[in-house]
């Protein structure tokens, strides 16, 4: 980062307190415009364990029973931001007993004692948008029993907080921080009396960001689906909150929203969660669900890629392919080198997964996360299809280059099923080589069918090819085909060591079996997800084998095995979220 983008980070930075502090001079509303309604929905097991004093936030646990929110040193950057952005309140509510609601009182008036005269890392316009938004929502949870004195200190600190965000939220980064920034100030000046003169203009910007930000494919520059989501989900609070004071939703947002949600479809997984691509998790359960059923948008089958991702889905089983080049830039700082990676579930259970971001975990799980042997496809010589850059100045963001320039994608129906043809060349350039990738799923879901193919497509590249064959001792190319698997799978080598056979919490078996080209193992993985203390070990199935020709062909099947029933009654009840 160059020195006039440290300066400008800090100018933001002292811009951010000095309004902060400008905003005190704002009076307290009166009250609310009409009766808010929650629209966010939280975990209960989650609110249970802030209840019993259990600050879990960016995989750092704080056991503070009798220790005030704001009280607790912050172990990490990230847990600031997670505590001053209130997300937690949905948690609370969840639960929504009387406990619950003296916790979440005793924090809420905890920061505006502490905070909101101006202080703290929590006056930022993406924090400020979300924190805003969850007192809306949850205003009725939070004002019962309450006092005049603190009714009257909550409606002061909203009204200053609005007055914050109509002032700073085009300092937010834009994507998600500043969609999170402008749809809290639309939400506030839609509920807060008197507060009216703020909606419009933000309502103009926010209209303008989704020209910007949201594409043609109802994708967005980062490629993670999780915050795909988060940004659908705050332009549909934000028409409901619209719809719900009488007036229409500005054409650009509704738009949006119609182009987002077939795209959010298409990362749907057979379970409900969303593929967990470029940084971005499953999804809380049942937000994708909520979300596209409350945005109206009826479903509309699409064989196209969407944001980059391809799907396959046939009977219960929906198979997911990163099938486009990573992002670029800025929007790369939370990026994958994921080409080709893919996903299968089954029914309500997850069966090959990638290893997911390891962001909550620090920064060395993080890299690891974004590497290609977190990610179930093929890598060469432990090489990544794409290279981190070091930590940029000022903000320790590392952005993702040198990934794959032409990924060619080709679907098309086959005898027993669809078939998906794809390749990158972000071995090229180091290899000579290019991958190749086929997935075909049957039409009844039972078996997927895959091609690994490593070859030179080029003069250029055959001689790039024998030279890292020299430098080899000619010995070949090393390669692994990586199979990583859900922490709910138990897995073990069978027939002799030729295949692997795979047990679902359903009861459903799934048999994994190769053509004998590589030599077959089952290795530990890690399954990285938030909201967890820690990896989760699981297990990874890894076909490994040399490159010795200008073409290389490998091949395998994932099927179910033939005692397994057509439809399987899944009841097994899944464990609580946190651990």
């Amino acid at each position: 980062m160059s020195q006039s983008d440290t300066m400008a980070n800090r100018w933001s930075r002292f811009q951010n307190r000095l309004y902060a502090r400008l905003a005190q001079r704002r009076k307290a509303v009166a009250g609310f415009v009409g009766q808010p309604e929650p629209r966010t929905v939280g975990s209960f097991a989650r609110g249970r364990q802030l209840v019993a004093g259990n600050l879990l936030f960016a995989g750092f646990l704080v056991e503070a029973e009798d220790t005030g929110l704001w009280d607790v040193t912050a172990p990490s950057a990230d847990f600031d931001n997670e505590r001053h952005g209130f997300a937690w309140l949905d948690d609370l509510a969840a639960v929504g007993d009387m406990r619950a609601r003296e916790k979440a009182q005793r924090w809420v008036w905890g920061w505006i004692e502490a905070h909101g005269r101006g202080q703290g890392p929590g006056w930022a316009p993406d924090l400020t948008g979300r924190r805003v938004t969850r007192w809306i929502n949850h205003a009725l949870f939070l004002l019962r029993g309450a006092d005049e004195a603190q009714s009257r200190a909550f409606f002061r600190s909203l009204a200053q907080q609005t007055w914050f965000l109509s002032k700073r939220w085009p300092a937010a980064t834009p994507g998600l921080p500043r969609f999170e920034a402008l749809a809290g100030l639309v939400q506030a000046g839609l509920a807060l009396e008197g507060s009216e003169q703020m909606a419009d203009p933000a309502l103009r910007a926010l209209a303008r960001e989704c020209a910007r930000q949201v594409d043609a494919q109802g994708g967005i520059p980062t490629r993670n689906p999780e915050e795909l989501l988060e940004v659908f989900t705050l332009l549909s609070w934000t028409s409901a909150a619209l719809s719900e004071v009488g007036r229409g939703t500005p054409a650009a947002q509704t738009e949006a929203i119609k182009r987002i949600a077939p795209t959010l479809r298409n990362l749907r997984h057979a379970d409900g969660a969303l593929a967990r691509f470029h940084g971005g998790g499953r999804g809380l359960e049942g937000r994708l669900d909520q979300a596209l059923a409350q945005s109206g948008v009826k479903h509309k089958p699409s064989s196209d890629l969407s944001m980059g991702f391809a799907r396959l889905t046939a009977a219960r089983s929906s198979v997911i392919v990163d099938a486009s080049a990573p992002p670029t830039g800025a929007a790369s700082y939370n990026a994958h080198a994921s080409t080709l990676a893919f996903e299968l579930t089954s029914g309500r259970r997850p069966l090959i997964v990638n290893c997911g971001s390891g962001a909550s975990f620090g920064q060395d799980w993080r890299r690891a996360g974004r590497a290609t042997p977190s990610h179930s496809t093929l890598c060469v010589d432990g090489y990544s299809s794409a290279r981190l850059t070091a930590p940029i100045k000022g903000t320790g963001h590392e952005a993702l280059v040198d990934g794959p320039q032409d990924v060619p994608t080709e679907t098309e129906q086959a005898f027993e099923g669809e078939r998906l043809m794809l390749g990158h060349d972000g071995y090229a350039k180091v290899f000579g080589l290019t991958h190749a990738r086929t997935f075909e799923l049957r039409f009844d879901g039972r078996e997927l069918t895959g091609e690994d193919i490593l070859l030179t497509t080029t003069d250029k590249s055959k001689r790039q090819f024998d030279r890292a064959m020299d430098a080899s001792g000619l010995k070949g190319i090393p390669f692994d085909i990586r199979f990583h698997l859900h922490p709910d799978v138990d897995a073990a080598l069978d027939l002799g060591g030729s295949a692997v056979s795979m047990a679902l919490k359903s009861g459903e078996i799934w048999v994994f079996r190769h053509d004998n080209v590589g030599k077959l193992s089952v290795e530990p993985s890690v399954y990285l997800e938030k909201g967890r203390l820690k990896p989760r070990a699981t297990k990874q199935i890894v076909l490994s084998g040399r490159a010795m020709e200008y073409a290389t062909r490998i091949r395998w099947t994932l099927s179910k095995a033939q005692d397994t029933a057509y439809a399987v009654r899944d009841l097994h009840r899944d464990e609580p979220e946190f651990d």
